[in-house]
């Protein structure tokens, strides 16, 4: 019989899918089958074709919100007939494979976590064909219970029926139990289970204790985040000095009363990802100010799995605030933590109480964070609910994996035209998250049924992350740090033609063995040339250098004084930098060139900045300088009319050298003459902007090139972004910039990996 072959590619498995086909071709009175392939989902439609068009229409126009329908290929064969319409049993192939990420709790399953009358009335796991856990509790595919975590969980007969019969919202759910079959929750090395494990860390968190709750991907610590005391306490322990905390609200309402939510933030915020959004905290915000202090804004989330809304509303009669703090548990450096082994070892004296369940977490996926720009979505951190959506690029070949950075890690993997970003790792400075690295690359690997040819990674010879790819066997590809974050943006937009890209950022090797940071390059996908960047300094101290501004700025007083001891000695004093035995160190190691680099790292140009200003001398996180910086100037601006930044020309050399030197010595002036260090920050934003401009213009002249790429960590200042763009795009350039790939080193994965894919097997 003729037979339509539908095969369907994208995000179609793990979300409803089959269920969703099979209910369509009963309403459109079509036989034939549907089966997941491993890399798209595959219909066999018979019937007359009237009806075979109404299933086509439909098939994209009513796919389940979760699904994502890439490309839809229609053959046709001659077949034996069917005699009704059935999902059959999962059959692998090769191809382009599409694994959907964890999806937050649906509306439906909500109303049933709380009705009464519901046989999964408070269940802690609840779920259905729309939601629930997916890449986390994933063995391979293609996704069916037996290749999960649940499959350790066999359905009772309720559940079962469900699982089986197109007329229920669980028809071929694979994570589907209920309180009779599924998981439980329980607290480590104490008796209490079940029910009275939930109450027990309600009744300790509503009492201003800490608990430590499993989720879908990991463990949170949690505390009441109107309570100073317990966010106090929980800052000592994990010794988080300022670093702001998340925080999940209880609901939409709750969120819209600590904070303002603009256009289009609700719907993502409330969205089947449920990110940390961050978003300007209220005047009147009962949120207390440790949660983040000196910052205008906060991480904000919605509870994403059953067991959290439980947190806030349970039947026990307990009085529960309606935000809690929600962070990562883990030690500093360390990656989220994921099994109860873990748990112990590294949290027990972190908190009060461990509530842990026994439904296992295949893969790591810390909670993804995220910005806001011009009115979509701007990625700081990109993890659950989004990984490992692929990427389309068009260009390369082969199989690669890129083992990305060695801060805020994440690699990717690449087949084909697919660029699949791995859920967020961590930093590779601890031992512990260098492991989980190569344990996810497996599991990833596996799950994408790929086999790479080729790694790529960066060019630092001594960064663990290159440690590991020199380690796998394979050939390696080593591509440029800064070159990698021009690449990932050009790749995000599926940009392929050249490209004046602007990469500023903290750290990275330079081709010349000096640290770079704020580069201007002309870029495609083949090459670069270093066109321009900010001018060179003295970097003092080694790693203490990246968290102790002050030592940026002393070396740059001490250079543009030039190496006038006198004048170094009268300015460093005056801005109450650092004592006479610390300032006589930071000669001896510039005199001497002892423990000093030569470098252009715009993260550290801001660090002196902030120094110099008297917001910070030093600091406790990655960014923490940069980002006082850039509240005070979003302060000043708020309180005066202000002028758009204008463009200032670069100087010639070598290189073209945007005066950065000459704009520190400017800020110190007005900084000893009383200038407020809000005025400040915004003289340094704007001027620094304008720089970027007058180079990127520059390089226009020379190249004829009309497009430029902004990445970068140093980006994820939204106000340096706004302005550089503002200026760019004013000068008639086309500007490219990020959205769901973070600027920072979160996002380089992508650059290495395409870069890999379109010129790494030339010699293979």
């Amino acid at each position: 019989m003729l037979t339509e072959i539908i095969r369907v590619f994208g995000i179609v498995q793990g979300v409803g899918f089959r269920p969703f086909v099979s209910r369509l071709a009963n309403r459109c009175g079509v036989k034939g089958s549907v089966c997941n392939k491993g890399s798209y989902v595959e219909i066999l439609v018979q019937g007359d074709e009237k009806k075979k068009q109404q299933f086509r229409d439909a098939l994209e126009q009513e796919a389940p919100p979760r699904s994502a329908i890439l490309k839809v290929d229609v053959t046709q064969e001659d077949r034996d007939a069917c005699d009704s319409f059935q999902i059959i049993e999962s059959a692998r192939e090769t191809g382009d494979i599409f694994v959907s990420p964890d999806i937050a709790i649906c509306d439906e399953c909500k109303k049933e976590l709380f009705d009464k009358n519901n046989r999964r009335y408070l269940h802690p796991f609840i779920n259905c064909t729309a939601c629930g856990p997916r890449l986390t509790i994933l063995d391979s595919m293609p996704y069916d219970r037996e290749r999960t975590s649940m499959g350790e969980f066999p359905m009772c007969d309720a559940c079962q029926y469900e699982y089986t019969h197109a007329d229920t919202r669980r028809y071929d759910a694979q994570p589907v139990c209920c309180n009779d079959c599924g998981p439980e929750v329980y607290l480590l090395g104490r008796s209490e289970r079940r029910r009275q494990a939930i109450t027990e860390t309600r009744r300790i968190l509503s009492a201003g204790g800490i608990a430590a709750v499993k989720g879908i991907g990991g463990f949170h610590l949690c505390c009441d985040a109107a309570n100073e005391a317990a966010v106090n306490r929980l800052r000592r322990q994990k010794r988080r000095p300022v670093k702001p905390f998340a925080v999940m609200m209880k609901d939409l309402a709750a969120a819209r009363r600590e904070c303002v939510v603009e256009k289009g933030q609700e719907a993502v915020l409330d969205g089947h990802q449920k990110p940390i959004l961050l978003l300007r905290k209220r005047a009147d915000s009962t949120l207390c100010p440790e949660i983040s202090p000196g910052n205008p804004k906060v991480g904000i989330m919605l509870p994403y799995a059953p067991l959290q809304l439980l947190l806030f509303r349970y039947d026990d009669g307990l009085c529960m605030p309606d935000a809690l703090v929600m962070t990562s548990a883990n030690e500093s450096g360390a990656p989220i933590c994921h099994t109860d082994e873990e748990a112990v070892q590294e949290l027990t004296g972190l908190c009060d109480v461990i509530l842990s369940h026994n439904r296992k977490i295949r893969l790591r996926a810390d909670d993804s964070v995220m910005d806001w720009y011009d009115g979509a979505p701007y990625m700081i951190r990109r993890s659950r609910g989004y990984a490992p959506l692929p990427f389309f690029v068009d260009t390369g070949k082969g199989e690669v994996l890129a083992i990305g950075g060695e801060l805020k890690n994440t690699f990717c993997i690449s087949r084909n035209h697919l660029f699949y970003l791995s859920p967020y790792i961590g930093d590779m400075a601890d031992i512990r998250t260098v492991e989980a690295l190569r344990q996810s690359v497996v599991r990833m690997e596996t799950l994408l049924e790929a086999n790479p040819s080729v790694v790529a990674c960066d060019t630092h010879p001594r960064y663990n992350t290159v440690a590991a790819a020199h380690d796998m066997g394979l050939p390696v590809v080593e591509v440029q740090h800064h070159y990698a974050h021009v690449l990932s943006c050009m790749a995000e937009n599926n940009y392929l033609d050249p490209v004046i890209g602007v990469s500023f950022d903290g750290t990275g090797y330079g081709d010349d063995g000096t640290i770079w940071g704020g580069e201007i390059f002309t870029a495609d996908m083949h090459r670069y040339d270093r066109y321009a960047s900010i001018a060179p300094f003295h970097q003092l101290g080694g790693d203490a250098s990246a968290k102790e501004g002050w030592r940026i700025a002393v070396s740059m007083i001490y250079g543009l004084t030039g190496k006038d001891k006198e004048k170094t000695t009268s300015i460093v004093d005056a801005l109450h930098l650092c004592d006479e035995k610390n300032l006589a160190a930071q000669w001896f190691m510039y005199d001497q060139h002892i423990n000093s680099v030569l470098s252009t790292s715009a993260g550290r140009l801001f660090d002196a900045v902030s120094a110099i200003s008297g917001l910070c001398r030093a600091s406790t996180f990655e960014g923490d300088a940069s980002m006082r910086l850039q509240f005070a100037a979003e302060r000043w601006i708020e309180g005066h009319e202000v002028k758009p930044a204008e463009s200032i020309g670069p100087r010639p050399g070598s290189r073209w050298i945007l005066p950065t030197d000459t704009l520190v010595a400017t800020l110190i002036r007005h900084r000893l003459a009383g200038t407020s260090p809000e005025e400040m920050a915004w003289e340094f934003h704007a001027a620094l902007a304008g720089m970027i401009a007058g180079a990127v213009v520059e390089a226009r002249n020379h190249t004829g090139i009309q497009t430029a790429a902004l990445s970068g960590g140093v980006f994820q200042n939204r106000l340096l972004l706004s302005l550089t763009d503002t200026m760019l795009q004013a000068r008639g350039f086309n500007v490219l910039r990020h959205s769901l790939v973070p600027p920072n080193d979160g996002g380089i994965a992508l650059g290495q990996a395409v870069y890999a894919a379109v010129n790494g097997f030339s010699d293979i």
